[in-house]
């Protein structure tokens, strides 16, 4: 059997009951972080916290040697993998998931919170009004900046949807803004300099920072330790207004 078990959102207390029944009760037990922020997370704290020895994957054992590697091991044993956040957030795990089913591996998921419905719940925001959701990653090779996060909230925008933007691993909310400032640069279009944005820090944690407000002056904020993640809102219901003045600190409404 193969068990998918989030993590949740930051530390490892944020494992479920039940993922941490399912972690004491496998034969072995893995771990990948690079499709979602460790967060307060190393190895080391989760082995302490859940009394588990843990093996570490990389993204080449899941997807270019998961055959021969855990899914071959979950065709006679029980394995765990962990990872942050919900597990089938990541389409990588989707596929795993997939993969175990075509070899006749049962597959079982345990959910945990994800930073999806943390965001909305943070800043305020109501979450039915969330439109699809993007990636900002850093330049490919030659410098070439991925135009996909600022098409996807010009999309989003002219439904009046929100847009909730997951950082690279590492990425902070500056150089974030920097990378979409740049694109609309480039494209002649002012939609970002118009849009109130929320940055949210450490979601999960005792201490999460969340901040409203406009690009130039969010460049400037200083949000703390990773992880880091981005919205750009849409039209705002007149409570989600209220949300933002009173949780992050929004400026007024310019009009």
């Amino acid at each position: 059997m193969l068990t998918f078990v989030g993590l949740g959102l930051y530390d490892p207390r944020d494992i479920t009951l039940k993922g941490l029944e399912a972690v004491r009760a496998a034969d072995v037990v893995y771990a990948e972080f690079y499709t979602s922020p460790a967060g307060a997370r190393t190895i080391a704290d989760l082995e302490k916290a859940y009394g588990r020895h843990i093996k570490l994957l990389d993204r080449a054992d899941l997807e270019e040697r998961a055959d021969a590697g855990i899914l071959s091991e979950a065709k006679s044993r029980n394995v765990v993998l962990l990872s942050g956040g919900d597990a089938m957030i990541a389409t990588t795990h989707v596929d795993l998931r997939l993969r175990a089913m075509d070899m006749g591996i049962e597959t079982r998921l345990i959910h945990a919170p994800s930073v999806a419905t943390a965001a909305a719940g943070l800043s305020g925001l109501q979450y039915y009004k969330f439109g699809k959701s993007a990636t900002v990653s850093p330049p490919y090779r030659g410098g070439v900046i991925s135009r996909v996060p600022y098409d996807t909230i010009c999309s989003n925008k002219e439904r009046g949807l929100h847009t909730l933007l997951y950082l690279d691993i590492g990425m902070r909310i500056q150089y974030a803004l920097e990378l979409l400032e740049s694109v609309e640069h480039e494209c002649g279009g002012d939609i970002l300099k118009r849009s109130l944005m929320v940055g949210i820090a450490r979601a999960g944690s005792h201490n999460p920072v969340v901040k409203a407000d406009y690009m130039a002056e969010l460049k400037r904020y200083e949000f703390g330790d990773l992880p880091h993640v981005l919205i750009v809102t849409g039209e705002l219901h007149f409570m989600e207004h209220e949300a933002l003045r009173k949780i992050a600190k929004a400026p007024g409404d310019r009009g």
